[in-house]
Protein backbone atom coordinates (compact mmCIF):
# COMPACT_ATOMS: atom_id res chain seq x y z
CA UNK A 1 0.00 0.00 0.00
CA UNK A 2 0.82 3.60 -0.88
CA UNK A 3 -0.75 5.54 2.17
CA UNK A 4 -1.57 9.30 2.23
CA UNK A 5 -0.68 10.97 5.49
CA UNK A 6 -1.38 14.43 6.62
CA UNK A 7 0.80 16.88 5.13
CA UNK A 8 0.39 14.96 1.50
CA UNK A 9 3.14 12.54 1.76
CA UNK A 10 3.21 8.95 1.35
CA UNK A 11 4.28 5.61 3.36
CA UNK A 12 4.09 2.42 2.16
CA UNK A 13 3.15 -0.82 4.13
CA UNK A 14 3.82 -4.39 2.44
CA UNK A 15 2.07 -7.23 3.33
CA UNK A 16 4.16 -10.68 3.11
CA UNK A 17 2.12 -13.98 2.39
CA UNK A 18 3.52 -17.47 2.88
CA UNK A 19 1.46 -20.14 3.33
CA UNK A 20 -0.61 -19.96 6.43
CA UNK A 21 1.40 -16.95 7.50
CA UNK A 22 1.18 -13.16 6.40
CA UNK A 23 3.74 -10.69 7.70
CA UNK A 24 3.07 -6.94 7.61
CA UNK A 25 6.48 -4.55 6.69
CA UNK A 26 5.18 -1.58 8.55
CA UNK A 27 7.10 2.20 8.54
CA UNK A 28 7.64 3.94 11.21
CA UNK A 29 8.54 7.64 9.63
CA UNK A 30 8.32 9.60 6.66
CA UNK A 31 11.47 8.59 4.72
CA UNK A 32 14.68 8.51 6.52
CA UNK A 33 17.66 10.16 8.37
CA UNK A 34 20.00 7.89 8.37
CA UNK A 35 21.04 7.20 4.60
CA UNK A 36 22.15 4.03 4.77
CA UNK A 37 23.66 3.14 1.25
CA UNK A 38 21.83 0.76 0.22
CA UNK A 39 18.43 1.86 1.09
CA UNK A 40 16.58 3.52 -1.19
CA UNK A 41 14.39 4.93 1.43
CA UNK A 42 17.14 7.13 2.66
CA UNK A 43 17.81 8.69 -0.89
CA UNK A 44 14.28 10.56 -0.02
CA UNK A 45 15.45 12.35 2.86
CA UNK A 46 13.46 12.55 5.91
CA UNK A 47 10.19 14.63 6.78
CA UNK A 48 8.52 13.54 9.66
CA UNK A 49 7.46 10.74 12.24
CA UNK A 50 4.70 9.25 11.85
CA UNK A 51 2.13 9.26 15.03
CA UNK A 52 1.24 6.09 16.47
CA UNK A 53 -2.08 6.13 15.14
CA UNK A 54 -0.58 6.29 11.51
CA UNK A 55 1.30 3.04 12.68
CA UNK A 56 -1.41 1.25 13.75
CA UNK A 57 -3.38 2.44 10.99
CA UNK A 58 -1.31 0.21 8.47
CA UNK A 59 -1.86 -2.79 10.91
CA UNK A 60 -6.01 -1.64 10.94
CA UNK A 61 -5.62 -1.20 6.85
CA UNK A 62 -3.55 -3.98 5.96
CA UNK A 63 -6.52 -6.32 8.22
CA UNK A 64 -9.58 -4.34 7.10
CA UNK A 65 -8.52 -5.00 3.57
CA UNK A 66 -9.17 -8.77 3.43
CA UNK A 67 -12.88 -10.71 5.29
CA UNK A 68 -10.92 -12.82 6.79
CA UNK A 69 -10.81 -11.57 10.27
CA UNK A 70 -14.33 -11.03 10.29
CA UNK A 71 -15.61 -14.36 9.04
CA UNK A 72 -13.43 -15.88 11.57
CA UNK A 73 -11.25 -17.71 8.79
CA UNK A 74 -8.03 -16.92 10.68
CA UNK A 75 -5.99 -14.12 10.63
CA UNK A 76 -4.99 -12.04 7.89
CA UNK A 77 -1.69 -10.81 9.50
CA UNK A 78 0.07 -12.93 11.45
CA UNK A 79 3.52 -11.33 12.13
CA UNK A 80 4.40 -7.19 11.82
CA UNK A 81 7.50 -6.41 11.93
CA UNK A 82 9.14 -2.91 11.79
CA UNK A 83 11.25 -2.97 8.77
CA UNK A 84 9.29 -0.27 6.40
CA UNK A 85 10.17 3.30 5.84
CA UNK A 86 12.10 4.93 8.47
CA UNK A 87 14.22 4.31 11.74
CA UNK A 88 11.83 3.24 14.48
CA UNK A 89 14.06 3.52 17.58
CA UNK A 90 14.27 7.28 16.27
CA UNK A 91 10.41 7.65 16.62
CA UNK A 92 10.61 5.79 20.18
CA UNK A 93 7.33 6.84 21.93
CA UNK A 94 5.20 6.55 18.64
CA UNK A 95 6.23 3.09 17.60
CA UNK A 96 6.52 1.49 21.16
CA UNK A 97 2.75 2.76 21.22
CA UNK A 98 1.65 1.02 18.31
CA UNK A 99 3.66 -2.01 19.00
CA UNK A 100 1.90 -2.39 22.62
CA UNK A 101 -1.44 -2.07 20.39
CA UNK A 102 -0.67 -4.79 18.51
CA UNK A 103 0.43 -6.90 21.18
CA UNK A 104 -2.37 -6.24 23.70
CA UNK A 105 -5.49 -8.73 23.84
CA UNK A 106 -8.05 -5.91 23.60
CA UNK A 107 -6.71 -4.77 20.02
CA UNK A 108 -4.80 -7.10 17.55
CA UNK A 109 -3.45 -10.01 20.10
CA UNK A 110 -0.29 -10.70 18.20
CA UNK A 111 2.43 -12.76 20.40
CA UNK A 112 5.37 -10.51 21.39
CA UNK A 113 7.72 -12.85 19.32
CA UNK A 114 5.92 -11.48 16.40
CA UNK A 115 6.29 -8.44 16.28
CA UNK A 116 9.95 -7.18 15.58
CA UNK A 117 11.25 -4.19 15.67
CA UNK A 118 14.92 -3.67 13.62
CA UNK A 119 16.96 -1.10 14.25
CA UNK A 120 20.13 0.27 12.81
CA UNK A 121 21.73 1.09 15.99
CA UNK A 122 20.14 4.19 17.78
CA UNK A 123 21.76 3.28 20.89
CA UNK A 124 20.17 5.54 23.65
CA UNK A 125 17.10 4.77 23.01
CA UNK A 126 17.74 0.68 22.16
CA UNK A 127 19.60 0.63 25.99
CA UNK A 128 15.94 2.26 26.71
CA UNK A 129 14.04 -0.54 25.30
CA UNK A 130 13.67 -2.85 27.45
CA UNK A 131 11.70 -1.20 29.91
CA UNK A 132 8.58 -0.37 27.65
CA UNK A 133 9.01 -3.35 25.07
CA UNK A 134 9.76 -6.82 24.81
CA UNK A 135 8.75 -7.68 21.28
CA UNK A 136 11.56 -9.37 19.07
CA UNK A 137 14.67 -7.71 18.19
CA UNK A 138 16.22 -7.68 14.69
CA UNK A 139 19.86 -5.37 14.16
CA UNK A 140 20.46 -4.19 10.78
CA UNK A 141 24.58 -4.85 10.47
CA UNK A 142 25.47 -5.40 6.87
CA UNK A 143 28.95 -5.70 7.43
CA UNK A 144 31.38 -7.65 9.74
CA UNK A 145 33.83 -4.88 10.78
CA UNK A 146 33.50 -1.24 11.45
CA UNK A 147 35.50 0.59 8.94
CA UNK A 148 33.03 -1.39 5.86
CA UNK A 149 29.76 -0.72 8.02
CA UNK A 150 30.90 3.23 8.49
CA UNK A 151 30.48 3.71 4.84
CA UNK A 152 27.59 1.47 4.30
CA UNK A 153 25.79 2.13 7.66
CA UNK A 154 26.62 6.30 8.93
CA UNK A 155 25.36 5.98 12.43
CA UNK A 156 27.97 3.48 12.76
CA UNK A 157 30.79 6.12 13.33
CA UNK A 158 28.73 6.88 16.42
CA UNK A 159 27.50 3.76 17.74
CA UNK A 160 30.10 1.29 16.29
CA UNK A 161 29.56 -2.78 15.91
CA UNK A 162 31.04 -3.58 19.27
CA UNK A 163 28.04 -1.56 21.35
CA UNK A 164 25.53 -2.08 19.06
CA UNK A 165 26.36 -6.00 19.43
CA UNK A 166 26.45 -5.34 23.23
CA UNK A 167 23.47 -3.14 23.65
CA UNK A 168 21.13 -5.43 21.76
CA UNK A 169 22.57 -8.72 24.01
CA UNK A 170 21.20 -6.51 27.32
CA UNK A 171 17.95 -5.87 25.75
CA UNK A 172 17.82 -10.16 25.65
CA UNK A 173 18.75 -10.35 28.68
CA UNK A 174 16.45 -8.11 30.41
CA UNK A 175 13.42 -10.51 28.59
CA UNK A 176 11.39 -13.19 30.97
CA UNK A 177 12.06 -15.37 27.84
CA UNK A 178 15.60 -16.78 27.09
CA UNK A 179 15.04 -18.88 24.57
CA UNK A 180 15.37 -15.50 22.73
CA UNK A 181 17.72 -14.69 20.07
CA UNK A 182 18.84 -11.29 17.81
CA UNK A 183 17.80 -11.34 14.22
CA UNK A 184 21.09 -10.36 12.43
CA UNK A 185 20.16 -8.66 8.63
CA UNK A 186 22.97 -9.11 6.41
CA UNK A 187 22.09 -7.69 2.97
CA UNK A 188 24.53 -8.99 -0.03
CA UNK A 189 26.14 -6.20 -2.41
CA UNK A 190 28.21 -7.71 -5.42
CA UNK A 191 31.98 -7.50 -4.76
CA UNK A 192 31.31 -5.26 -1.16
CA UNK A 193 30.62 -7.51 1.45
CA UNK A 194 29.60 -10.54 0.17
CA UNK A 195 33.44 -12.57 -0.09
CA UNK A 196 34.76 -16.07 1.81
CA UNK A 197 36.53 -13.85 3.77
CA UNK A 198 33.95 -11.49 4.92
CA UNK A 199 31.63 -14.54 5.68
CA UNK A 200 34.43 -15.78 7.86
CA UNK A 201 35.12 -12.64 9.58
CA UNK A 202 31.85 -12.20 10.36
CA UNK A 203 31.51 -15.80 11.97
CA UNK A 204 34.31 -14.73 14.36
CA UNK A 205 32.60 -11.26 14.77
CA UNK A 206 29.24 -13.33 16.21
CA UNK A 207 31.19 -16.30 17.73
CA UNK A 208 29.17 -17.57 20.78
CA UNK A 209 26.41 -14.60 20.15
CA UNK A 210 23.35 -15.48 20.56
CA UNK A 211 21.56 -14.39 17.33
CA UNK A 212 20.56 -15.80 13.66
CA UNK A 213 21.91 -14.51 10.47
CA UNK A 214 19.39 -13.39 8.06
CA UNK A 215 21.05 -13.22 4.80
CA UNK A 216 19.30 -10.44 2.18
CA UNK A 217 20.00 -10.36 -1.35
CA UNK A 218 20.05 -6.79 -2.61
CA UNK A 219 17.16 -5.53 -4.20
CA UNK A 220 18.08 -3.16 -6.98
CA UNK A 221 15.81 0.05 -7.15
CA UNK A 222 16.70 3.17 -9.61
CA UNK A 223 20.27 4.76 -9.01
CA UNK A 224 21.37 2.29 -6.98
CA UNK A 225 25.48 2.25 -6.52
CA UNK A 226 25.34 -1.53 -5.75
CA UNK A 227 24.40 -4.81 -7.47
CA UNK A 228 23.09 -8.37 -6.41
CA UNK A 229 25.77 -10.51 -5.51
CA UNK A 230 25.22 -14.03 -7.60
CA UNK A 231 23.24 -16.95 -6.34
CA UNK A 232 26.65 -18.68 -6.27
CA UNK A 233 28.11 -16.06 -4.14
CA UNK A 234 25.04 -15.80 -1.96
CA UNK A 235 25.00 -19.89 -1.09
CA UNK A 236 28.64 -19.83 -0.44
CA UNK A 237 28.32 -17.28 1.92
CA UNK A 238 25.14 -19.14 3.61
CA UNK A 239 27.25 -22.12 3.94
CA UNK A 240 30.27 -20.51 5.57
CA UNK A 241 27.95 -19.00 8.11
CA UNK A 242 26.11 -22.27 8.28
CA UNK A 243 28.79 -24.38 9.05
CA UNK A 244 30.04 -21.89 12.00
CA UNK A 245 26.71 -23.27 13.53
CA UNK A 246 23.97 -20.40 13.13
CA UNK A 247 20.84 -20.67 11.20
CA UNK A 248 21.72 -18.48 8.00
CA UNK A 249 18.48 -18.69 6.11
CA UNK A 250 18.40 -16.52 2.97
CA UNK A 251 15.66 -14.19 2.36
CA UNK A 252 13.50 -14.81 -0.79
CA UNK A 253 12.95 -11.40 -2.56
CA UNK A 254 9.23 -10.79 -2.78
CA UNK A 255 7.71 -7.83 -4.72
CA UNK A 256 10.92 -6.64 -6.85
CA UNK A 257 8.30 -6.03 -9.67
CA UNK A 258 6.51 -3.43 -7.95
CA UNK A 259 9.66 -1.90 -5.87
CA UNK A 260 8.25 -3.13 -2.30
CA UNK A 261 11.05 -5.26 -2.04
CA UNK A 262 13.01 -5.00 1.26
CA UNK A 263 15.39 -1.63 0.95
CA UNK A 264 13.05 -0.90 -1.70
CA UNK A 265 10.46 1.30 -0.42
CA UNK A 266 10.52 4.77 -1.49
CA UNK A 267 7.38 7.10 -1.83
CA UNK A 268 7.37 10.17 -4.31
CA UNK A 269 5.66 13.26 -2.50
CA UNK A 270 4.67 15.94 -4.95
Amino acid sequence: WAIAVEGGSLVEAVLIPEGDRATLCVSSQVGCSLDCTFCSTGKQGFQRDLTAAEIIGQVWLAINSYDAWQSGKGRVVTNVVMMGMGEPLLNFDNVVSAMNLMCDDLAYGLSKRKVTLSTSGVLPNLDRLAEWADVSLAVSLHAPNDALRDELVPINRKYPIARLLASAKAYLDAQPDKKRVVTIEYTLLAGVNDSVGQAQELSTLLHDYPCKINLIPFNEWPGAPYKRSSNNRIHAFANIIYQAGYASPIRTPRGEDILAACGQLKSATE
